[in-house]
């Protein structure tokens, strides 16, 4: 990794050396905060969790050929060279951020309170046609991911397109620190970490704060649709490039054809160019994310072609509008995370649907003082969207049963409460049918991946009418 010699990284972090030989000195091949990750060569950085404390680890990592590591204290066998730190995550922070200035790559910087991982795939996969693209894994869109994906940037490397999230003021000023993204796209203003932020005006406030530190001569993306979004009228200087439905926006769609659970087909105008898309990924929050890619694709001079094979191309990520077909039941895994503005896109998604339509719902964490309304409204919107069936999850999700069963929607609806997945897990059997499409979203920390393993291990007992 160019310039991240030992020596380089302990005055990059601030930290005093040990055990270190000039002649030995190096430049590391990759940095981990994960012993089972590290490698010959690489830095190991040594963090305290809530669960495991990676110091415990350090013997095995020198075992293994590591380079060095960053702690904060002295291991107990000093096996190998190591840096002693204040505090092992702002060390990660300040080496990514040096590490960046080092690199000449345009980096994509994205945004939003809802589908940033998704844009983020179609922005890579548009990307990836001409250029040789690191994205961000997963999630990894935090104060710990970034760094790590920014010090996953190699040589060979171009473009970065990474996520970035928050939950608080100042963070997304620290992420751009890090990032300097050349290229920032904004999603959407939605209402999410209101416990935080209070309010969309809020939220719109600390996204902005991607702009503090991006590149003096970069350019803004934003969905030109969102209410909130339209208030940016310029940065440093230059007037956002707009994306959206409506033809008021630079780039826009029209002629769009659901196709259900297959996706979609659009028009996206370019300037004068117009190019005929088939979005593999279904719903209409799809046709912003493919509007986004052709964005960025257009300001990275890609031709129209180009930017057609990659939107073609996307692929769900396992968590995000992922469809699994199970034996006699059709998945719609949307289980990583939810606040309002999600679930209703994920409840119009499951809404295309043939078929009998299940929701399998459960709580939306950090919505502040308006929570219990929220729900309710996410439990009137399902019956409203004449979902078959809806299961409610959870604490709050109480909220949302009361609210699907005060909504006069005129047709006959399933509903259900439970106050937590193992007790739905228990009577699954006598909800499902055969034939079916299930939608199961809440926040993170439901943990609904375990309904998404036993619908697609258990067999229906239940048949069609």
């Amino acid at each position: 990794m160019r310039f991240l010699t030992l020596r380089n990284i302990a005055k990059i972090c601030k930290g005093t050396l040990y055990n270190y030989y000039p002649e030995e000195d190096r430049e590391v091949s990759g940095v981990t905060l994960d012993s089972r990750q590290a490698g010959e060569n690489d830095l190991f950085i040594a963090t305290k969790g809530e669960r495991v404390n990676g110091h415990d680890f350090i013997p095995q990592v020198f075992e293994k050929g590591a380079a060095g590591v960053i702690c904060e204290r002295e291991p107990k066998d000093e096996a190998g060279v190591y840096i002693l730190v204040k505090n092992s995550f702002q060390a990660l922070k300040d080496l990514a951020r040096f590490y960046r200035q080092s690199l000449g790559i345009t980096v994509v910087g994205i945004t939003g309170s809802v589908g940033k991982t998704s844009t983020k795939e179609f922005i890579a996969s548009v990307l990836e046609t001409k250029y040789k693209v690191l994205k961000t894994e997963g999630n990894f869109n935090n104060e710990i991911g970034l760094p790590l994906t920014i010090l996953k940037i190699r040589e060979e490397h171009e473009v970065a397109v990474v996520e970035m999230g928050i939950s608080d003021f100042g963070e997304m000023h620290r992420l751009s620190e890090i990032a300097k993204p050349d290229i920032c796209v904004l999603t959407n203003i939605g209402q999410c970490h209101l416990e935080n932020l209070k309010s969309r005006e809020g939220i719109l406030k600390a996204k902005s704060e991607i702009f503090d530190c991006m590149n003096e001569d970069g350019a803004v993306c934003i969905n030109g649709d969102d209410d909130m979004l339209r208030t940016i009228e310029e940065v440093k200087g230059r007037k956002p490039l707009t994306f959206g439905i409506g033809q008021d926006n630079m780039i826009y769609a029209d002629g769009i054809e659901s196709r259900g659970l297959e996706g979609s087909r659009a028009r996206i105008h370019i300037g004068n160019e117009i190019l005929d898309v088939q979005i593999p990924l279904p719903g209409e929050h799809m046709v912003y994310n493919a509007l986004a890619a052709a964005s960025v694709g257009s300001l990275m001079e890609l031709k129209g072609e180009e930017i057609l094979r990659g939107i073609g191309a996307v692929r769900p990520v396992g968590g995000r509008s992922n469809r699994i077909q199970a034996g006699d039941k059709t998945i719609l895994d949307d289980c990583y995370n939810a606040n309002p503005v999600s679930m209703r896109a994920a409840l119009d998604l499951l809404s295309c649907a043939g078929g009998r339509k299940v929701a399998v719902l459960g709580d939306m964490f950090e919505l502040g003082e308006k929570e219990r309304e929220l729900h309710r409204q996410t439990g009137a919107y399902a019956a409203e969207k004449g979902i078959d069936v809806i299961v409610c999850i959870g604490n709050l999700a109480k909220d949302m049963y009361e609210g699907a069963c005060g909504y006069e929607a005129g047709i006959q609806l399933e509903i259900y409460y439970f106050p937590d997945k193992e007790s739905f897990l228990k009577e699954q059997g006598n909800v499902i049918k055969a034939g079916d499409t299930i939608l199961v979203k809440a926040s993170h920390g439901m943990a609904f991946e375990e309904i998404i393993k036993v619908l697609r291990e258990t067999n229906t007992l239940r048949g069609t009418d």
